[in-house]
């Protein structure tokens, strides 16, 4: 047993090392580890990959996939639109912003809460005469907060369930995290609301982008249930100037409006031109009821319909049965369940060139639609369609992405980098937000194990072409899934091979005997600096056996220690790599390696302060 413990002991030493010298992918570290602890015997050689089947794992997976499909539908754009106060101060702005950055990432993937939320936090900082950074730097640790307070809000919650299961006791349930987490997480939010932004270094943005492209003109009908209905364009320019898009033009009854009366009172049908960044383009869709004029299912682009007001409006692009003879015979009523957003750039050799989307019968040849057009030293357009297409100018256009790549090499295009440009789709939304909530409520009263109530949910998600088959595996992180299954054995190594006591037993030495309280602020005070060094994950993994062999020796109950393991494995807020969203805010924010211990500091002290106490209170040492 001593030969297995050192070689145990070296292998979760090299392993630590790896992971802080940051060379190598933290899933290539972790599968490193795994194939040493088989050559050296310690994880037999069949039992190796048992942790891709483990269900934390698949759990994680699942997750990933329908946070994914709710920020594509707009769910997110549309809550951020409603619950964030346009009118309030900072201190009153910030709070809103880290409290919605919190409560979305208890239900869905934090980096992805925070990638979402990243663009509104820009604009509120401007708007408030704040650097990014000041706005940022506290949306991650509120995002970063928040994934403590549910079972699915962040990997390490269902890793350290997983060790309380092999202890006997069961896993832990949805919300058995949320006493502890919300105290923790609702103390933060009020710290970096109030005081702690001021912590934050002001720094100049720099790499906020990988590209610039000018503000967009697109084309938005006014809806008949929408917001934007029976208001005057005056409120709805007002509105609009919150996600600084503006109003430059007007279609009403078919006719052109250059110069709109800010007196007019809009009416459903009524096509407003408007100006727009990229990113802007959800919110104003989602703030005021509006429906992009190009966005038409693909798939019925070719059939003629009733305009507004009933009156007859001819088939799209003036499509003839000649058209459809034209068109190649793999394009010619072609369906797919994928549609993407892509932007293009019209390069100077490319046929589009002053040829407009209905010369190239873009939408019946090509199966594409165009959704706005950014073009420089120009804030006006005819009509998006009709609109003659100038060297340089960029199309963000629609379609399946075959299509889209077609079209790019027909016509010398040059796609531009993906960015987060979403388009809203009410009925898609409802069924992602319904189907996450379902699955959530499977989990947490246990009608289903989370595993199957999760994977459920991504089985209804792929039926139902909310998200499309062929995007599904794309939304998981598979470093981070490799990473989870490899790091379960060998993490099992510790306390079969008796590791984990020495580990304890070295730290209830330094402390001294009698002194539970100690052992645990000790557990926690660890695990939240390996945090800030190694990834979450890895931390909780590493931690959780030394967690319950301290409890043991202690004769306490294993629950506050593995409870101090999850909150600390969640308080990476000393260093930029310690947790993805502080890496995510380095380049936009303009931050330094050295300049998150300022706030972070202040932080891991408040977590110490609220969570021992809360953690003593809720789950109290004694069995």
């Amino acid at each position: 047993m001593m030969q297995d413990q050192i070689w145990a002991l070296l292998i979760l030493a090299a392993t630590v090392v790896l992971f802080f010298w940051g060379r190598w992918r933290h899933d290539v570290v972790a599968l490193a580890s795994l194939l040493a602890c088989v050559m050296a015997g310690l994880v037999p050689a069949g039992e190796a990959f048992q942790g891709f089947g483990h269900p934390a794992v698949v759990t994680v997976a699942c997750v990933l996939v329908l946070s994914w499909g709710l920020q594509t539908t707009g769910a997110v754009d549309a809550l951020a639109q409603r619950l964030l106060p346009q009118t309030a101060g900072r201190t009153g702005t910030l709070a809103a912003l880290v409290g919605l950055g919190a409560v979305l990432s208890a239900f869905m993937n934090n980096v992805g809460a925070l990638a979402l939320l990243m663009p509104v936090a820009i604009q509120l900082a401007a708007k408030h005469g704040l650097e990014p950074g000041r706005a940022l730097m506290p949306l991650a640790f509120g995002t970063m907060l928040g994934g403590m307070t549910t079972l699915i809000g962040t990997p390490p919650n269902l890793i350290v369930s997983a060790f309380r299961a092999g202890t006997g006791a069961g896993s832990f349930a949805m919300f058995d995290f949320t006493p502890v987490g919300l105290a923790v997480a609702g103390a933060g939010i009020a710290f970096v609301a109030l005081l702690g932004w001021r912590l934050v270094p002001a720094r100049d943005p720099k790499g906020a982008a990988t590209f610039d492209t000018a503000t967009y003109l697109t084309e938005a009908r006014v809806t008949r249930d929408g917001k934007a209905a029976g208001k005057t364009l005056r409120e709805v320019e007002g509105l609009l100037e919150e996600i600084d898009a503006q109003v430059v033009g007007m279609v009403h009854d078919t006719f052109r409006v250059a110069t709109p009366a800010p007196g007019q009172r809009l009416e459903a049908g009524d096509i407003l031109v408007i100006e727009a960044e990229p990113e802007a383009l959800a919110s104003m869709l989602s703030s005021l009821g509006l429906k992009l004029e190009e966005h038409v299912p693909l798939a019925s682009a070719g059939e003629g319909g009733k305009g507004p007001k009933g009156k007859a409006r001819p088939a799209a692009e003036g499509r003839t049965a000649e058209d459809t003879a034209a068109e190649p015979a793999d394009r010619r009523g072609r369906t797919t369940d994928e549609i993407v957003l892509q932007e293009m750039v019209a390069m100077p050799a490319s046929p589009l060139i002053g040829r407009s989307a209905t010369d190239v019968r873009l939408r019946t040849h090509h199966g594409l639609n165009l959704l706005a057009i950014a073009r420089q030293g120009r804030r006006s357009i005819r009509r998006l369609r009709s609109t003659r297409i100038r060297e340089g100018d960029v199309l963000l256009l629609q379609g399946a992405p075959d299509s889209l790549s077609g079209f790019a090499a027909d016509f010398g295009c040059v796609p531009l980098a993906p960015r987060a440009i979403r388009i809203p789709d009410k009925g898609k939304t409802a069924v992602a937000v319904i189907v996450m909530a379902l699955a959530v409520v499977g989990a947490a009263f246990g009608l289903l194990p989370a595993a199957i109530s999760f994977a459920a949910g991504v089985l209804v998600l792929m039926a139902l072409r909310v998200v499309p088959v062929g995007r599904v595996y794309g939304a998981v992180d598979w470093p981070v899934i490799v990473m989870l299954a490899a790091l379960i054995p060998v993490a099992g190594t510790m306390a079969t091979t008796g590791v984990a006591d020495v580990l304890a037993r070295l730290v209830l030495d330094s402390i001294g005997p009698g002194r539970p309280v100690l052992v645990l602020v000790a557990i926690l005070v660890i695990t939240m600096t390996l945090s800030d060094f190694m990834n979450n994950a890895a931390t909780a993994a590493v931690m959780c056996p030394i967690a319950i062999s301290a409890a043991t020796q202690v004769g306490a109950s294993a629950d506050p220690f593995l409870m101090a393991v999850a909150i600390g494995s969640s308080c990476a807020f000393l260093t930029p790599i310690g947790h993805q969203n502080n890496t995510l805010i380095l380049g936009p924010g303009g931050f330094r390696f050295g300049d998150y211990w300022r706030l972070g500091l202040g932080m891991e002290l408040l977590v110490v302060a609220v969570g021992v106490p809360m953690l003593l209170l809720v789950w109290p040492l004694g069995h």
